[in-house]
């Protein structure tokens, strides 16, 4: 494990998951309705959405207006609410009503990527060496050098031969508190960064 890596981990040694969760399936709709939306907005909508409905078979219920109706504010309501129906269905007729425990089973459910199973798979099932690859994860592992690639299945290969397995998630969720407190998308505060001395960004900008 190289200096930069360790010092991350060092800073953020309770790393954790920002979407609030309390079932596997309530993590994989958080998960879904995250896209191109705040994890903060999300656990706005899930507090009232979880109460009501909370299972795959409630998910089946639930008429799609009235989901996208709970759902709005996230953006992107109809896809993401067509999205979630149609995995609750599957999970409640194919895998007994449970979220499926591999890549495969997850990649087959609408509107789950590899970012979404990787996060499943780390956080609810414990599997070593995964890497969620989303923007945080991607703009900090260009910036810090870990990677040269904007593209997410890169920075997740690339990522899984420099990090160790067993320190894989916590790493992810150290980058997403990295890059929420310090090296945030616009005016990163690389004064004030404890690894700004390996960072590939900060050297290039004080040339």
């Amino acid at each position: 494990m190289d200096r930069k890596t360790a010092l991350l981990l060092e800073h953020y040694p309770a790393g954790q998951c920002a979407l609030n969760y309390r079932t596997p399936f309530e993590l994989l709709v958080a998960s879904r309705l995250s896209a191109q939306c705040t994890d903060v907005r999300v656990n706005i909508v899930t507090k009232e959405l979880f109460e009501k409905y909370n299972t795959p078979e409630d998910f089946c219920k639930i008429p799609l207006e009235n989901l996208e109706n709970y759902i709005r504010s996230c953006g992107l309501f109809h896809t993401k609410a067509v999205d979630i129906k149609a995995m609750s269905q599957k999970i409640v007729d194919e895998f007994n009503a449970k979220v499926p425990d591999n890549m495969k089973d997850l990649l087959s459910l609408r509107g789950v990527g590899r970012k979404i199973a990787n996060l499943i798979l780390g956080e609810v099932y414990g599997e070593k060496g995964v890497i969620i690859a989303d923007t945080h994860c991607i703009r900090l592992a260009n910036r810090l050098g870990y990677v040269d690639s904007q593209n997410p299945v890169v920075v997740e290969r690339e990522l899984r031969k420099k990090i160790p397995a067993d320190k894989s998630l916590i790493f992810c969720h150290a980058l997403v508190a990295h890059g929420r407190q310090i090296c945030k998308a616009q005016n990163p505060d690389c004064e004030n960064c404890f690894i700004k001395r390996y960072c590939k960004y900060f050297k290039e900008i004080k040339k």
